[in-house]
């Protein structure tokens, strides 16, 4: 008589099996990721003796590419990836080039997604940026100047995707960062100033839901 409620119930699970199979098969991948171009707007102000040599960042245009986890349909991670990119800077009143640097500026970013409003799929970040400086002292123009090796700040991030089907959509982002660096005699280690250049980093791409 116990072996009855036992057969029931492996019965209904054999039954119901398919219908568990084919709701798992639908849900939605945890992974998303992003192909992105950006435009890097450095802020550029500056400290102590550096603002007399008017020191500058140049803005330049950056590829980047993201991958996306989420944890919930509203709460995701991002973590913002590019390759080391040359950044020319700088110096004086026609802003001639006194030399370049190269940052690899990857951001890890926690966001919450509004899912309430059809194909656009708008959401905030916020997270913390990781800079790592190259080519330090490539300063011709300033011979024995350098940089710090890295630079370590908040990101924070506003944007959308517009989803064009169930795996393809459009990207609008924009990202504010805290990103300074400073600038010091290699011989003496003599701080000359901090340059920040906390960048604003606009940019357009496209969206890919696993």
């Amino acid at each position: 008589m116990r072996l009855k409620p036992l057969i029931s119930l492996i019965t209904a699970t054999l039954c119901f099996a398919p219908l568990i199979v084919q709701a798992q098969t639908t849900e939605k991948s945890p992974w998303m990721v992003r192909a992105r171009v950006v435009d890097l707007l450095f802020k550029n102000s500056q400290t102590q003796t550096v603002q007399t040599a008017d020191v500058k960042a140049e803005n330049t245009i950056i590829p980047e590419f993201d991958v996306s986890y989420f944890f919930t349909k509203n709460i995701a991670t991002e973590l913002v990836l590019t390759y080391p990119q040359n950044i020319p800077i700088n110096a004086g009143a026609g802003q001639s080039q006194i030399g370049k640097i190269t940052a690899l500026p990857p951001s890890l970013l926690l966001q919450y997604h509004f899912t309430n409003l059809g194909l656009l799929k708008p959401y905030v970040g916020a997270g913390i940026n990781y800079t790592i400086f190259g080519n330090r002292n490539n300063f011709p123009g300033l011979p024995g100047v350098q940089v710090d090796k890295s630079s370590v700040g908040s990101a924070w991030q506003v944007g959308f995707d517009y989803m064009l089907d169930k795996n393809w959509g459009i990207n609008l982002d924009l990202k504010y960062i805290r990103m300074s660096t400073e600038v010091k005699v290699v011989t003496s280690g003599v701080s000359l100033g901090q340059l920040t250049l906390n960048p604003w980093t606009p940019s357009i791409g496209v969206t890919y839901r696993f």
